[in-house]
């Protein structure tokens, strides 16, 4: 894990982690403890990219489910009862 404490970017500014950011992502480190997290624009738009396609791949299996008839309509009442959590 790439870290950089807090005040040495406080001194330097970003030129603190220039060196460190082509070896991956840095950590900042405030109060002895990773604090943020410093990223390329391009590791961060993989980031986005992938937590999109993780969306639409649940919505998709979703849909499946309900198509599948593995989906059931009810309250959290009827929830309960069923997983036998009514007392």
């Amino acid at each position: 894990m790439n870290t950089v404490p807090a005040q040495e970017i406080k001194r330097r500014g970003i030129a603190a982690v220039d060196s460190l950011i082509a070896q991956g992502d840095v950590h900042v480190i405030r109060n002895n403890r990773p604090e943020y997290v410093v990223l390329t624009e391009a590791r961060y738009q993989e980031l986005v990219a992938e937590a999109e396609e993780a969306y639409v791949a649940r919505v998709k299996a979703s849909l499946e489910d309900v198509k599948a008839g593995r989906v059931r309509r009810g309250s959290a009442a009827d929830l309960i009862r069923e997983l036998g959590l009514d007392g």
